[in-house]
């Protein structure tokens, strides 16, 4: 049975797995990801660490059926390039597929991180194999992937899923994309931190997250949430909006595609079944009466894994086209 290598190019680390065919995880490592010099030591480090751990365990690029990764920016999936991942300071044209393939012999692919960690929960996690699963990541910023017909949804020019710039506040916050009030800006992490500040200037009543916004001390989406699980106002108050939000998102998301599953991954993701539950209601509450009892709404099971899994799921795809 040949092996399959999947990697998760990220701005800090570069995870690496060999996996089964199967996706079972046989072997996880990770580097660090060198950012200097306009990232030009990123893909030679890949190769060198590939290299490595295969003379390490003894195997060649003969027992491979093929790499797959998932990174940041715009990813030209057919030519194996990518541009625009400003995390990695990759601001040229990088051709990846052409140089991992000559550097390792062995046969490569390669999709947007978002899209890759939805084939992962899609494979081996949440998603159950199902043929249509959309993945919502809600971490620094908000991320997606699409399933339909058992098929990543790319678009025209490869933004396909932009999940994160669904429009659910025509008034909101500005967002990094120049348009206002995208999901982006109120449901990843900083954005719940966002949500707590303005609420907080308006609240008068009895509250311990108050205190520490007006004391200046450091408070992320986790400290909201811990809060609302304690009972304090102000946190409730502020992850009702959050809810409410995301539920808008999701049901509209359900009525255009209704997937089986909207699977909700990511740091924020954390919060858990509170979490589940609060977006449910919304989520009843604007999708359609069909999608409101057949598209079901779950927490991602894989974590870190989602990544290094789907992005060998790639290689799976591309060896049956």
């Amino acid at each position: 049975m040949k092996k399959l290598i999947g990697i998760d190019l990220g701005g800090t680390t570069v995870k690496f797995a060999i996996l089964t065919e199967e996706g079972e995880v046989q072997q996880k490592w990770s580097i660090e990801t060198d950012i200097q010099d306009a990232g030009k030591n990123i893909v030679p480090n890949i190769i060198e660490s590939i290299n490595h751990r295969l003379s390490l365990y003894g195997l060649s690029a003969d027992d491979f059926l093929g790499i797959g990764m998932g990174s940041p920016g715009t990813v030209d999936s057919e030519k194996g390039t990518v541009i625009g991942a400003f995390n990695l300071n990759w601001t040229t044209l990088q051709p990846v597929k052409e140089l991992i393939e000559a550097g390792t012999g062995i046969p490569f692919c390669i999709d947007n991180d978002a899209n890759v960690a939805a084939l992962g929960e899609r494979w081996k996690g949440a998603g159950e194999n199902g043929a249509d699963v959309v993945f919502v990541t809600l971490g620094t910023g908000v991320g997606g992937g699409i399933i339909a017909d058992g098929n990543l949804i790319h678009g025209k020019v490869g933004a396909g899923g932009e999940i994160g710039h669904i429009i659910v506040d025509t008034e909101g916050y500005q967002c990094t994309c120049g348009n206002k009030g995208c999901l982006e800006t109120v449901a990843s992490a900083t954005g719940v931190v966002r949500l707590a500040r303005d609420f907080s200037e308006k609240f008068s009543g009895e509250s311990e997250l108050k205190w520490l916004i007006d004391d200046g001390q450091e408070v992320t989406a986790k400290t909201v949430f811990d809060h609302a699980k304690r009972g304090d106002k102000l946190a409730l108050i502020v992850l009702d909006k959050f809810y409410y939000y995301l539920g808008l998102a999701c049901g509209n998301i359900g009525n255009i595609l209704n997937p089986e599953t909207i699977v909700i991954g990511g740091g924020v993701s954390a919060a858990g079944e509170m979490l589940l539950t609060g977006v449910e209601e919304y989520f009843h509450k604007f999708a359609f009466p069909t999608v409101r009892t057949s598209t079901k709404l779950k927490l991602a099971l894989l974590g870190n894994d989602a990544g290094v899994i789907g992005a060998a799921s790639l290689v799976k795809q591309s060896s049956k086209n």
